[in-house]
Formats: C-alpha cells, sequence, structure tokens
C-alpha cells in the first residue's frame, strides 16, 4: 500500500492542494464561487476539498458513511467547525433528508472520486435534484473503470498486486485468483470486487447524468489526473484532444475525468 493511504494528515493536504489548484478553477470557469454560498461534499473523508471552499468563504457541509473519518475531519478543520463555517454528517446519502437534517440546498455538490464507489448510480445521480439549489451545479471527479488502475488496486499491500495494470478487467473468476495468487488477503479481494461491480466508464457516466435530467456543462480529461503530482510526483497532463473524442478508447488511457453538470 502506498503510505499516503494510511496517514490521514497527508492525504488531507494533498487533496486540499489539488482542490485549491485544480478544482476551484475548473468550477470557478463555469460557476463563479462567492463568498457565503452553500457546498455540500458528498464522501468527504477527511474533507481537504472543503477545505480550499472554506478559503473561498463558502459555508461547508460534508457528509461521510464512515464516522471515522468524520472525526479526522473535525480535527483538521477544528477552528471551522467551532466558528460555524463547516458541519459534517455521517450517514448514508440515501437516508439523507436535506431540509429537515441539513436546513439547506447547496448552490454546488462536489463528489470526487466518489460516483465510482455508489452501488445504483442510476439511482442515485438523480437523488441530487433534492440536495441542489435551483441554478446551482455539481461537480464530478472519477476514474474510468477501464483505465490502468481503475480497479484501485494501488491500495493493496501486496507491491506486485499494487503496481501491475489493467489485470483488474480480466473476466469472471480470473480476476480473484490472480489477487490471491498475488498473496491479497480476503478483505483486499472483496473490496476489490466490490470496487469493480461499481466501476463506471465515460460513456455510462454521461447516459447516467442525461437520463437524470443534468445537463453536461463540460468534461476535462486527463491523462495524468492532477492528484499524482503529489501521490507519485507526475504532472498532471490534458489527454490529447483526439483520445478525449474517441468513445470507449478514451477509458482505457484517461486517468481522470472532470465534470460539470446542472440540472435541466
Amino acid at each position: 500500500m502506498y503510505e499516503f493511504h494510511g496517514d490521514k494528515r497527508r492525504y488531507f493536504d494533498m487533496t486540499y492542494e489539488v482542490t485549491k489548484n485544480h478544482i476551484v478553477p475548473y468550477i470557478d470557469g463555469y460557476f463563479p464561487i462567492k463568498q457565503d454560498m452553500n457546498v455540500l461534499e458528498i464522501g468527504c473523508g477527511e474533507a481537504g476539498v472543503l477545505k480550499a471552499f472554506l478559503e473561498k468563504g463558502c459555508r461547508c457541509t460534508g457528509i461521510e458513511l464512515d464516522p471515522s473519518r468524520i472525526e479526522y475531519a473535525k480535527e483538521f478543520l477544528k477552528d471551522n467547525v467551532e466558528e460555524g463555517s463547516i458541519d459534517f454528517l455521517s450517514k448514508d446519502i440515501y437516508l439523507v433528508d436535506p431540509v429537515k437534517e441539513l436546513g439547506r440546498t447547496y448552490d454546488i455538490i462536489i463528489l470526487k472520486d466518489v460516483i465510482e464507489h455508489i452501488h445504483e448510480q442510476e439511482k442515485f445521480v438523480p437523488q441530487l435534484h433534492k440536495f441542489l439549489k435551483e441554478g446551482g451545479i455539481i461537480f464530478f471527479a472519477f476514474p474510468p473503470w477501464m483505465m490502468p488502475y481503475g480497479g484501485h488496486q494501488q491500495i493493496l499491500s501486496s507491491k506486485i498486486a499494487s503496481i501491475l495494470p489493467y489485470y483488474h478487467l480480466l473476466p469472471g473468476p480470473l480476476y480473484p485468483m490472480l489477487m490471491k495468487l498475488f498473496g491479497v488477503n480476503k478483505p483486499g479481494i472483496d473490496f476489490m470486487l466490490e470496487t469493480k461491480s461499481t466501476g463506471i466508464s465515460i460513456e455510462r457516466f454521461n447516459r447516467i447524468i442525461k437520463k437524470s435530467k443534468f445537463e453536461l456543462l463540460d468534461e476535462k480529461f486527463y491523462l495524468f489526473n492532477p492528484i499524482y503530482e503529489h501521490k507519485f510526483g507526475i504532472k498532471p497532463r490534458k489527454q490529447i484532444s483526439l483520445i478525449s473524442k474517441i468513445p470507449w478508447v478514451r477509458n482505457f488511457l484517461t486517468m481522470g475525468v472532470y465534470a460539470v453538470v446542472r440540472a435541466v
């Protein structure tokens, strides 16, 4: 496992830097971020993303299923919690009533590296309407499933299993058999198989957005995801224009997608 996955403070700092330097400017280009806007992050983890929006004067909410990650977020953003500029909720997003439990709807909703882990995405995405203020936008960032490490194998403790690309695309029992051969334990195999069951392609994402009555304002494809600069020292690089225009093929060579959508 890469050490930054276990170092919560470093991961918080990494996601903050990526958000400040890449995500905030990207959103700003389509939807100017203003002071006192309400920002919601679904699957906020330790809330490094939200720190960048707090610095812009936004009022933030983080929803995270894992309560231990919320505790880290409260520790890292202690001053903001105390002043009331951010609050957190640990609950299944399907069970959240935004008006009753959060007291507001949101100008901006963030799902960074989350949509590819959600079951029944066709059911989930339409639910976002109830959280979104009229005229607001939703930002998505996700790795296409077919990209070299779309299986999230980089988190595995087995060195070979963590660095070998594309083998998560193997069909049927071949994938878990190979992981077992590499020394991956059962919890690791189970997590990888669950990730396989929820992985999403660019084309499927676009279909779900359209079917859910959202309009795609923009999509940006990265050959090298911006967070790789902090993880591996690899500078961000946009995907070659020609490749980004080729459906299906682009999934295998695009390591990150940014997208902004709004309600139709």
